[in-house]
């Protein structure tokens, strides 16, 4: 794992944060006085480019409707395939919760 060069106090402090968020109006609240709207962007970009990579986009369609480059999208892609599944766990359970969400309100 690359993540274990950074572990250390600062990054754990980090994380630890995050986890503490309750909803979606205290991580726009944490993640704007933490980030740069560019650097929110990118990470917003990053990730729908993996969604759409799961779902089986190609390259021209996702740069078209996300902007990325088609860097950025190789670079997902490889995480993707040889990462840690940070992008699959994640977007997993956010469709699931979205699934959830509408049997729930029918």
């Amino acid at each position: 794992m690359q993540i274990d060069k950074l572990r250390g106090k600062e990054l754990d402090q980090l994380f630890k944060s995050i986890l503490t968020l309750q909803n979606l109006e205290e991580c726009y609240q944490f993640f704007d006085d933490l980030c740069t709207i560019n650097e929110i962007q990118s990470l917003a970009q990053r990730l729908e480019v993996a969604r759409m990579l799961q779902n089986g986009y190609t390259y021209h369609k996702i740069e078209t409707e996300t902007g990325a480059s088609t860097a950025t999208i190789s670079r997902v892609k490889r995480c993707l395939n040889y990462g840690n599944d940070g992008y699959k766990m994640t977007l997993d359970r956010v469709k699931e919760e979205e699934e959830q969400e509408k049997q729930k309100n029918g």
